[in-house]
């Protein structure tokens, strides 16, 4: 039942819902009980130090954007690359995790690529399915690289690569279509 863990979803123009338009989804959890995603390409205004001041009353190294992670409250989720802290390994080289110790870690120790997420997408049994059947969704190959990817064009270069790559080689499609 977990077929969707470890994927990337690519919200297709069928999607109606705002909080997801042009949205890339990495599904951290799928099973019988319903799913849990973060969506990696919607940083927030605020960096995750101007954050750990304001909320945790904390001094923090890591640097870089906190990111809305979906519409969903929930705790501070972290995604990253050190296996020793994981609660959950979500794909090879990525890791979840909320737990307040590993997180302070965390917020210390940051020579790896490494995001931290307020909120979540979150399904309930058999919804996520349902989206998938209307083909509200694109999935594509999660890696570490496309996880921690910040540029602003990721989810048109992965809906590009997934959806023309089938028939074109991906890396003839320039960035900007006017040029073709």
């Amino acid at each position: 039942m977990a077929k969707f863990q470890g994927q990337l979803l690519l919200a297709s123009a069928r999607l109606m819902d705002p909080n997801f338009v042009r949205t890339v989804v990495l599904m951290v959890q799928h099973d019988a009980k319903g799913s849990l995603g973060l969506v990696v390409n919607r940083p927030l205004e605020i960096t995750i130090q101007q954050a750990c001041e304001q909320a945790l009353d904390t001094q923090c190294s890591v640097e870089g954007m906190l990111h809305q992670g979906g519409p969903c409250e929930g705790p501070l989720m972290v995604l990253h690359e050190y296996e020793d802290k994981a609660d959950l390994t979500v794909t090879p080289g990525v890791y979840f995790t909320t737990e307040k110790d590993k997180i302070e870690w965390l917020l210390q120790n940051n020579d790896r690529s490494i995001k931290f997420f307020v909120g979540y997408a979150g399904w309930g049994p058999g919804q996520l399915e349902a989206e998938m059947e209307t083909g509200s969704w694109v999935t594509a190959a999660a890696s570490d690289h496309r996880v921690f990817d910040e540029d602003e064009r990721q989810w048109m270069r992965l809906m590009t690569e997934v959806t023309l790559g089938q028939s074109i080689d991906p890396r003839m499609i320039p960035d900007d279509p006017s040029l073709n």
